[in-house]
């Protein structure tokens, strides 16, 4: 699942699935309606990849938080973000999250990850079988330690060479042997 092309747009209903880019803009598909536009560079324009939850511990990338909704409800979801209650938000979030800092998330940040996920499901954008694969990779093979190779220190230059380039920085310019322009 890679969410790095797909935005959020402060403003603007949805998500976009960033298409191209031009001079100082972005050409965005609407995940809604399939339109296109440009979203320039004075827009608030957040990758979905960068975005997290916070929670009482470390902040929870969407990414994981999407893989814990599709572990714990499924694939859709059985209540409707929009006409949930507080209360009914709350259950459903402590559910999938049960760590998130509940001073610093929003009912109306919990309803827009529950939006997404849908809106990102039903248009074929979450592969949770990708991850699934590399998960079973990395419990298989071992991880390998790779040594790491520091570089020599480089050694400071002779105390006479930086006098001399000090010395040198000093010195006043020469005049220039071009005449005035006269007027």
């Amino acid at each position: 699942m890679d969410l790095s092309k797909v935005v959020a747009i402060s403003g603007k209903p949805g998500l976009f699935l960033v298409t191209t880019n031009g001079n100082g803009k972005l050409i965005v598909e609407s995940l809604i309606d399939g339109k296109r536009m440009p979203a320039f560079a004075n827009d608030k324009i957040s990758s979905l990849e960068e975005i997290s939850i916070f929670t009482t511990g470390e902040d929870k990338p969407l990414k994981e938080v999407f893989m814990s909704i599709h572990e714990k409800i499924g694939d859709k979801l059985d209540f409707d973000p929009k006409k949930a209650s507080p209360v009914e938000l709350r259950e459903k979030f402590l559910l999938v999250l049960p760590d998130y800092d509940e001073d610093a998330v929003y009912q109306s940040d919990m309803k827009k990850v529950f939006q997404w996920y849908q809106l990102l499901n039903d248009k074929g954008q979450l592969d949770f079988t990708v991850e699934a694969k590399e998960e079973e990779k990395s419990e298989e093979a071992p991880a390998e330690k790779k040594e790491v190779k520091k570089a020599p220190a480089k050694k400071a230059a002779p105390k006479a060479a930086a006098k001399e380039n000090v010395k040198a920085a000093a010195a006043p310019a020469t005049k220039s042997t071009k005449k005035p322009k006269k007027v």
